[in-house]
């Protein structure tokens, strides 16, 4: 069982972002060219540039804006998303499960089915036993407030710590992939133990766009060439309930067709400012900032840290992109943001969960010593679904799989 990282590490945890003010030399290296509309660069593999300067990205992001309009019209699909979340959960104890992590965007995402929408979740919550103490206790508190049950998923530690020793030692970008796919079956596991259609992700591309494809990869089977290659510990077989980190293009099909469970990304509809909702979940949740986008989970030191200085990757382009889009911050104060180390590369916290993989400092180094790889170094299904494209755009429209899942692997880098 995975235990979690001990409370005395939350004092450290809640400065808010940007924290680290002097620029680095070790920062990402000088684009070619930038994004004229927002900060994306020539750092993004497979971006493209139009006649105006304007990335992919921005197009994209354009897209989305009119697929998924605010107003009166989203009001309008917001409440036919959740009339249909009641019909389908009628008779039933929860009506939806809905993935809480503590941080803005589902504790906000919970608030906003109980209260305005009257839902009845069931809150689900992964832990690999990298938790910041202080989302874990945003989530109970929450809920209890709220009158949810939280049921949280407990990894094998054994399991997770290996499949993250093994991502470091694959040398890619992606080290968070064991997590990822851990969160999805989480939920899919739920909902198909529960008899529940229908799962409730916070997840919005107006706030924090959509993941270049190369910086963050999604497959089950290239999950289980990595760890094959690199893993000591074996998996478990997967089963409807108890789905471990077994999520292929055959356990999807299950989870779509035989147990017809859709997944809504209700936050694409709905008029979501960060700021505001800062204020508003402080007041009525007692929600404490965790210290910065994505710092629910404390293992994002050791990501952001490397991927800065071993790939040369900052993945706040893409955050601070959708919302200098969506007009929620200067694109000004983005490039400015990005010119400082972001302070989630915390080295207390980077030290402590080396140090909860069971590593020294030096065997980490010499891991990380290996040159840069991407997932194309691995077996993985992507020639499969580039083949697979007209039936994963239909899958992404109907809802059978995530809205995002067409866009994150067709329109979103090389």
């Amino acid at each position: 069982m995975s235990a979690p990282l001990p409370s005395s590490t939350s004092a450290p945890l809640t400065t808010p972002e940007p924290a680290a003010a002097a620029v680095s030399a070790s920062l990402a290296k000088a684009p070619a060219q930038r994004c004229t509309r927002c900060i994306m660069d020539t750092t993004v593999p497979g971006i493209r540039f139009d006649g105006r300067g304007e990335c992919s990205f921005c197009a994209l992001h354009d897209k989305l804006d009119r697929a998924f309009p605010l107003g009166e019209a989203g009001r309008q699909n917001v409440q036919e998303l959740a009339a249909d979340i009641r019909r389908v959960g009628r008779g039933k104890k929860y009506d939806c499960v809905l993935g809480v992590s503590g941080g803005r965007d589902s504790s906000f995402t919970l608030w906003y089915c109980v209260t305005k929408l009257k839902l009845r979740p069931l809150a689900v919550h992964f832990n690999d036993g990298f938790g910041n103490p202080v989302a874990g206790e945003n989530m109970v508190k929450a809920c209890r407030q709220l009158g949810v049950e939280l049921r949280t998923i407990t990894s094998d530690w054994r399991e997770s710590k290996d499949l993250k020793i093994a991502f470091l030692k694959a040398s890619t970008p992606d080290m968070e992939e064991g997590t990822d796919l851990g969160i999805a079956t989480a939920l899919y596991g739920v909902a198909a133990k529960e008899g529940i259609q229908r799962i409730v992700i916070g997840q919005s591309f107006r706030t924090e766009g959509i993941c270049p494809l190369s910086w963050n990869y999604l497959d089950g089977r290239y999950l289980k060439a990595v760890h094959k290659r690199f893993g000591t510990v074996p998996l478990r077989p997967w089963s409807p309930n108890d789905p471990g980190f077994n999520l292929d293009l055959k356990e999807m099909f299950y989870y779509a067709f035989v147990r017809r469970i859709k997944t809504v990304t209700l936050l694409y509809h709905v008029d979501y400012v960060r700021a505001d909702v800062d204020a508003l979940i402080s007041r009525e949740l007692d929600w404490v900032n965790p210290g910065a986008h994505y710092f629910d989970d404390l293992y994002q030191s050791v990501i952001y840290y490397l991927n800065r200085t071993k790939f040369n990757i900052d993945r706040r382009l893409f955050n601070y992109s959708a919302l200098v889009r969506s007009g929620q911050m200067s694109r000004e104060e983005a490039l400015t943001r990005t010119a400082s180390i972001n302070s989630i590369e915390d080295p207390r916290v980077i030290d402590l969960c080396i140090k909860r993989l069971g590593l020294t400092r030096a065997e980490f180094d010499q891991i990380v010593a290996a040159p840069p790889k991407t997932f194309r170094d691995y077996p993985n299904s992507y020639s499969l679904i580039r083949r697979l494209r007209w039936p994963i755009k239909v899958l992404s429209q109907l809802n059978l799989i995530p809205e995002s899942a067409y866009d994150k692997y067709f329109n979103c880098g090389a």
